[in-house]
């Protein structure tokens, strides 16, 4: 699990015209953390600092320790808010996490082993990732930055599901708490689909071969 830094300050001003004078000024972005006995609390962040952590995919899986003013809070990032067409983060919403209760979480999944995968390299097959997340449960010390995905083994025709995941100890799959039911497929190895153009193409090169014979 990474171990992600960040500074804030606590946030005075608030409001919209509050939150439109923050942007304005493009050197902070607000958020806010929330959730355990304490109550919400509305920060600023660094922009640049905040803006370079969520480059990284582990980021939005990982425990996050944040100084504010000198008091740290450790948190999960749930939510940021978008701006509709410009590429700015306007505001970011923290959970925090208590050490002693489960959590629940999206975590990447990594698929590996692709270049020998049986079902493609040696099947002629098409791999499909029909998942690029998974939701957990799990204690705070026990969160993965990501799930690997094995598929070096897979042939065509066969697809893994979420209970054919590895996963760490003290890690549960949210969605196999509801049934079996719910066991989706993560990836799957399948033919190559032959699309009706391609098969048209075919018979005229066939057609045009034949008559050229004559």
């Amino acid at each position: 699990m990474s171990d992600y830094k960040l500074t804030a300050n606590v946030r005075h001003d608030l409001g919209k015209g509050a939150s439109r004078r923050l942007r304005r000024a493009n050197e902070q972005v607000a958020a806010i953390i929330y959730g355990g006995e304490k109550t919400p609390q509305p920060i600023t962040l660094d922009k640049a600092a905040f803006y370079k952590a969520i480059e990284d995919e582990a980021f939005f899986s990982s425990i996050i320790n944040i100084d504010v003013e000198g008091s740290n809070e450790q948190v999960v990032i749930r939510d940021l808010q978008r701006h509709p067409y410009k590429a700015l983060v306007t505001h970011a919403d923290f959970l925090r996490v208590d050490a002693t209760h489960e959590m629940t979480l999206h975590v990447p999944l990594h698929v590996v082993g692709e270049d020998k995968c049986k079902g493609v390299k040696d099947e002629g097959g098409v791999l499909h990732v029909l998942a690029t997340d998974v939701e957990i449960s799990c204690l705070p010390k026990n969160l993965p930055e990501y799930l690997e995905v094995d598929v070096a083994d897979l042939e065509l025709g066969s697809t893994l599901h979420l209970s054919d995941l590895k996963l760490p100890e003290g890690v549960t799959l949210v969605a196999l708490t509801h049934g079996e039911d719910h066991d989706a497929g993560i990836v799957s190895v399948t033919r190559p689909t032959v699309s009706a153009s391609d098969t048209d193409e075919e018979g005229t090169e066939s057609g045009e071969e034949e008559g050229s014979a004559e």
